[in-house]
């Protein structure tokens, strides 16, 4: 078996299984609509940032939101894997570990893209609407975006996986993990400008890799950024190159 025919046989469990879970594609198609109807209706009611309609400014950071959410708990995965002994049929195939981890992470990235991809026609939807003014959807932007969407997956499933390879139950899985989603998600500028912050929460934000990836979004959907977007990709590119190359050395040392 050629590393490539391991690495597509993956993805295509991946895909399956992605595929039968009804309910896991419903929820991660509805949650971030609920945020984005909910909050954004909630506060666009009353609040415009810097004369942006409120649920246009925090679009992009519900595409964050769903990125982030569904690539970091599909490091579960790999902890189910292991307790159905799954893993241990494919660990000793001619496979290399670092083949079984670009697997997994081409698998994870393509079912987090897939949801992003309904999103924004949803996007499209609202927009249409009139509930999003000022937001711009087309094809150059709705592929330059995918771009930072692609990179930024890879490296927050890189980072599910490591999660993944270290715990030995699902349960343990889920509270560090939340450990990892919640601050990365809140501190990211996802719902607020990162603007003028108080010094004290400044730089909790500004080493976020999460967002790099919002500002940049912002930048292409909206115009409005803090930093350039060629920055932005790059931060978010040197973010996932170091997850990749951390979660294949992670998966080299797993144990079983």
């Amino acid at each position: 078996m050629s590393a490539l025919n391991g690495i597509y046989a993956l993805w295509y469990r991946e895909m399956k299984v992605f595929v039968r879970e009804h309910s896991r594609v419903i929820a991660s198609i509805v949650n971030p609509i609920l945020w984005f109807v909910i909050i954004g209706g909630g506060l666009g009611s009353s609040v415009a940032i810097s004369g942006v309609n409120y649920q246009t400014f925090i679009f992009p950071g519900v595409l964050i939101q769903s990125v982030l959410f569904s690539s970091i708990f599909f490091g579960v995965y790999i902890v189910w894997d292991k307790k159905i002994d799954f893993l241990k049929e494919v660990l000793v195939s001619p496979m290399s570990r670092r083949s079984i981890f670009i697997g997994k992470v081409v698998g994870g990235s393509t079912d987090t893209l897939l949801q992003i991809l309904i999103l924004f026609a949803v996007g499209f939807l609202f927009s249409s609407a009139g509930l999003m003014p000022g937001i711009r959807l087309n094809a150059v932007s709705v592929a330059v975006s995918m771009a930072f969407l692609l990179v930024t997956t890879v490296g927050l499933v890189s980072i599910g996986l490591i999660l993944g390879s270290q715990m030995g139950s699902p349960e343990g899985f889920q509270l560090v993990s939340s450990f990892v989603v919640f601050p990365m998600f809140f501190l990211s500028g996802a719902l607020f400008p990162i603007d003028n912050l108080p010094p004290w929460l400044s730089p909790f934000v500004l080493i976020d890799p999460v967002t790099y990836s919002v500002d940049g979004l912002r930048a292409v959907l909206i115009g409005a950024s803090r930093f350039s977007p060629a920055f932005d990709f790059a931060v978010i590119t040197v973010f996932a190159a170091v997850a990749v190359v951390v979660g294949t050395y992670a998966f080299r040392k797993m144990r079983l």
